[in-house]
C-alpha cells in the first residue's frame, strides 16, 4: 500500500497544526522535526527521523494533526502511504500498532532528552551529537550541511556553530569545507558528544528490541 517517493532537500512534509495527509518511512536521508516555525529565531530542531523510524506516528494516538514541522534535511527515498490507508492498517494489524507505540514512546523520550541537551550542554558537545545522529541516518561518512542550517537546528548564533565546528576540526574529529562535513574520527566524536547521544541510542535499542 506504499509508494516509493523521492524526498527533496528542504521539502516540507508536514506543518504543525495542519492535518496529516501522508506518513513516510524513510529508507535514505532524513527529516528534521522542528517546533512551529513562527520565524527562524523561535523555531528549534527537536528530533531527526531516518530509516529507524517514521513520520506521522501521531496517528497511532488517534490524532490526525501534525504536532511538529517536518522538513527534509538530506534527500533520499522513502515509502509513503496516505493517512487513511495507514489508519486502516493500524486497525487490522496489532503487531504494527504495538511496534509503532514503542517507537512513539522512544520519540517522546528523544524530545525530552533534547530539551535537557539544549538547556544544559555546550554547543560543541551538542554539535557532535547532531553530527553523529545525522551520520547514523545518512549511512555515510560525508554529507552536506551549512553553518546557517546548523545554527537554526541548534538554536544558536551562526558564530557559535562556526566556533564549535572549528574546535572539532582542530581535534581532527571532522573535516568541514564549504558545507561538506566528513566524520574523520567517529569514536572521538562520540567522546566529544554529550551523554544524550548514548542515552538516545540505548533507549531505542532497549524499547524497540524488547518487542
Amino acid at each position: 500500500m506504499c509508494e516509493l517517493v523521492e524526498l527533496e532537500f528542504a521539502e516540507i512534509l508536514a506543518e504543525s497544526g495542519k492535518r496529516i495527509r501522508h506518513v513516510y518511512f524513510p529508507t535514505e536521508g532524513f527529516i528534521a522535526l522542528t517546533t512551529n516555525p513562527i520565524d527562524r529565531r523561535t523555531s528549534l530542531e527537536v528530533s531527526l527521523v531516518g530509516n529507524e523510524g517514521m513520520l506521522g506516528s501521531w496517528l497511532v494516538l488517534g490524532v490526525d494533526v501534525a504536532l511538529l514541522h517536518a522538513q527534509v534535511q538530506h534527500s533520499g527515498q522513502a515509502l509513503r502511504m496516505d493517512a487513511a490507508s495507514f489508519c486502516s492498517m493500524l486497525e487490522r494489524c496489532p503487531a504494527l500498532r504495538q511496534g509503532l507505540k514503542r517507537y512513539l514512546y522512544v520519540l517522546m523520550g528523544q524530545l525530552a532528552q533534547n530539551a535537557v541537551c539544549t538547556r544544559f550542554h555546550v554547543v560543541e558537545a551538542r554539535l557532535a551529537r547532531w553530527l553523529l545522529m545525522a551520520q547514523d541516518r545518512v549511512h555515510a561518512d560525508s554529507f552536506h550541511v551549512t553553518h546557517e542550517f546548523l545554527a537554526y537546528m541548534l538554536g544558536v548564533r551562526r558564530v557559535g556553530v562556526t566556533k564549535a565546528a572549528t574546535a572539532l576540526q582542530h581535534r581532527k574529529l571532522i573535516s568541514y569545507s564549504r558545507g561538506n562535513v566528513t566524520i574523520v574520527d567517529r569514536k572521538g566524536l562520540e567522546t566529544a558528544s554529550c551523554g544524550c547521544y548514548a542515552a538516545d541510542k540505548a533507549a531505542y535499542a532497549r524499547i524497540i528490541n524488547s518487542g
